[in-house]
């Protein structure tokens, strides 16, 4: 006799295998660093424009390893004298502004009108949990990926406030090395402290969106007084009334703050990166900047200013690192923890034990 569900009409389907878990692609094609290369192997590489070894020279960089920091150290200084020719534009707004397709269009356009070679450092945010990072902007740029003129390097914020990676302007000397003319820092969103990225490049593109709330309160005053101009993006079909009432209240708002030290007076635009309008008049604008803070010296001044704060920032970091690296601290720092937690001693007075312990080792507080 025939089970019920071999007399039932309905038949189950076996279903199709199901893909692996991780794309065998991926691992094989993940970043790497030829750690058994000479720094000249690197710096060659970079200068006749293989991108393969640029991307694993920025890994380098990028690396936390002390086992890396000298190598990548010297590649660096070999990359300085072919650095420093390119324009820097730095690209930030409120999250869903629409930057990456934004950068699509607007480094699409730059490199059919100018033939200028163009490298996007994208800024992807990392997980306070895991660390982790999408990268997933090689993908919104689908169109700039595949042209030949463009490189484009996404890379995880790990934890830096300042809206961008802890090593992008290294990352910057190395694109420059290899010939790239025009460079593009696209950060992580507006932030408390996204300001970091008016440090590292020469001019500081704000794109903001129409109808999004207060225009005047949707920003930090701080990003704003610092942008060389603001772009209202997604200017296209009903939102573009919109979006001339936001750049005329920009326009009023920037006229309210103290005139730049550049002496160039911040424009607003706006533009569409789907249509295409409005494209064009922000590269005009970009390059009339160039023109005239490099004519009254400007252009020059900044660049100098900008090597000082590399210089610090290099200081602080490489302190913090050798802090926690010192293994006096690495030992001491789970017990003080501890009675911190248990409530024995102060989280202040903590910080003073492991500070005095540091510099102790170092023979630092007996000066």
């Amino acid at each position: 006799m025939k089970s019920n569900l071999e007399k039932s009409a309905l038949k189950v389907m076996e279903g199709i295998e199901q893909p692996a878990p991780i794309n065998p692609r991926f691992v094989s094609g993940k970043r790497t660093v030829a750690v058994n290369q000479p720094a000249s192997w690197y710096v060659d590489g970079i200068r006749n424009d293989d991108r393969s070894i640029l991307s694993r020279a920025i890994t380098l960089v990028e690396s936390s390893l002390p086992a890396h920091y000298q190598l990548a150290q010297e590649v660096i200084e070999a990359c300085l004298p072919f650095s420093g020719q390119s324009v820097r534009i730095g690209i930030t707004g409120v999250p869903g502004v629409g930057k990456s397709t934004f950068i699509e269009a607007f480094g699409s356009r730059i490199i059919q009108k100018t033939g200028k070679k163009l490298a996007v450092l994208a800024i992807d945010p990392s997980s306070q949990r895991t660390k982790g990072s999408i990268l997933g902007d090689k993908t919104r740029m689908e169109k700039l990926t595949n042209n030949p003129n463009a490189f484009i390097r996404p890379s995880p914020s790990a934890g830096s406030l300042g809206g961008v990676a802890q090593k992008t302007r290294e990352s910057i000397i190395l694109c420059e090395a290899a010939g790239y003319e025009i460079v593009f820092v696209e950060t992580v969103g507006v932030g408390q402290s996204e300001t970091e990225v008016h440090g590292m490049v020469d001019f500081f593109l704000l794109l903001m969106l129409a109808g999004a709330g207060d225009e005047l309160q949707g920003i930090k005053r701080g990003i704003m007084e610092m942008a060389d101009a603001i772009a209202i993006n997604k200017a296209d079909g009903d939102n573009k009334p919109k979006a001339e009432l936001a750049r005329r209240e920009y326009a009023n708002a920037l006229h309210l703050f103290p005139p730049p030290d550049s002496g160039w007076i911040p424009q607003t635009n706006t533009c569409s990166a789907y249509t295409g309008d409005g494209i064009p008049e922000i590269w005009n604008m970009i390059d009339a900047y160039i023109s005239e803070t490099k004519q009254n010296g400007y252009f020059d001044q900044k660049r100098r200013e900008q090597s000082k704060l590399v210089m610090l920032g290099n200081i602080e970091r490489n302190l913090k690192n050798g802090f926690f690296q010192n293994y006096q601290i690495k030992s001491m720092l789970p017990m003080v923890q501890e009675k911190i937690l248990k409530n024995e001693i102060s989280a202040y007075k903590g910080a003073e034990l492991l500070l005095e312990t540091y510099f102790k080792s170092k023979d630092i507080g007996k000066r």
